[in-house]
């Protein structure tokens, strides 16, 4: 049988392309990723905006977040692969059977305490922050209104772990209010709280925004050598797709680095996933930078801090049981990213 010669081009074509592509789009590996819009998520949205995951062969499926231990719902479920997560939703998951491994983390020290208004004048203007806190209480009438993320997030743990460890302020004195990361934001512009223990963009987004507005306790003294946000992987996706997340991981560590040196390019990314595109990209320039924001990518940093943390939220009854920070971290991915 004769074949036409359009039949012949188009065929030639179509072999022509695979030639020409190593990894199509037919062949890219999916994750299903979870995120919260918050910087410590910044090596994320790095490597997708880099377009670097699409050259590596991933074809990473994002969903968006308001909170981690909502993110570990979804782990939980077998909705989501990875998760770039909070280390504090990350081990009450693994306390509870959810099976997931630490692979690589993102950020340390990246909560502070911002107070706006009486609060904040109350704080500056005493001798210790219980003092500040309880000066705020008798000339307001009541306690001052934190706002956070849910119980078992890394910034409302930092928080009472500050309250109570550190400050001793009595819990009379403090009303703390957990919510989704853009109602934090919400509540403190509009004066419905006091201050917050946050981050990234957010401290900076209201410092722009509220002249009364400042950092009651900076970033590093919450919680010293805090771990904050990490990427979580589900077991069955290691074992499914252990190729691609290896290579996620290399991105990660890449990803950091970039972050490092191209601050104000990275603002461009970070902006396509935080703040709705609402946030200027001075600001999120300016949040890249600032103390709150250090930026890492070796679990082995974080695994004292851990420790700490896990004693601390056994303490306040979150986990179900205490973990195998032994099982928790695997260090393969990072190991071999670094040897790359």
């Amino acid at each position: 049988m004769l074949l036409s010669r359009r039949t012949l081009l188009t065929a030639a074509a179509a072999l022509g392309g695979l030639a020409l592509s190593p990894r199509g789009v037919a062949a890219a590996t999916r994750l299903r990723v979870g995120y919260i819009p918050i910087i410590p998520m910044t090596q994320l949205f790095v490597l997708l905006g880099e377009g670097w995951a699409r050259d590596a062969g991933l074809d990473l499926q994002t969903t968006g977040f308001q909170s981690g231990p909502a993110m570990i719902q979804a782990l939980a479920s077998g909705t989501l692969d990875v998760a770039y997560v909070g280390i504090g939703p990350a081990m009450i998951a693994r306390s509870k059977g959810v099976p997931v491994k630490i692979v690589a983390a993102n950020i340390v020290d990246q909560v502070a305490l911002i107070g706006r208004g009486p609060l904040a004048q109350a704080v500056a203007g005493a001798p210790s922050p219980a003092e500040g806190f309880a000066a705020f209480r008798r000339a307001q009438g009541r306690p001052a209104k934190i706002a956070t993320l849910p119980a078992g997030s890394v910034p409302e743990t930092v928080l009472r772990y500050w309250l109570q460890e550190v400050a001793k302020v009595p819990a009379a004195e403090v009303e703390v209010i957990g919510m989704g990361e853009e109602h934090v934001q919400q509540a403190l512009l509009s004066g419905a709280v006091d201050g917050s223990s946050i981050l990234e963009p957010i401290l900076t987004v209201v410092r722009a925004r509220l002249p009364d507005a400042r950092i009651l306790v900076p970033a590093g003294q919450l919680f010293p050598r805090q771990p904050g946000a990490v990427v979580a992987v589900t077991e069955n996706a290691i074992a499914r797709e252990r190729d691609a997340v290896a290579a996620l991981v290399r991105l990660h560590v890449r990803a950091t680095d970039f972050a490092k040196r191209e601050p104000a390019r990275t603002a461009e990314h970070v902006g396509a996933y935080i703040g709705k595109g609402l946030i200027e990209p001075e600001v999120l320039q300016r949040a890249l930078t600032s103390d709150a924001t250090t930026l890492v990518a070796d679990p082995r940093g974080i695994v004292e801090g851990t420790g700490r943390m896990q004693d601390f939220q056994q303490r306040l009854g979150q986990l179900a049981s205490p973990v195998d920070l032994d099982t928790l971290f695997d260090f393969s991915f990072y190991d071999a990213a670094s040897r790359s």
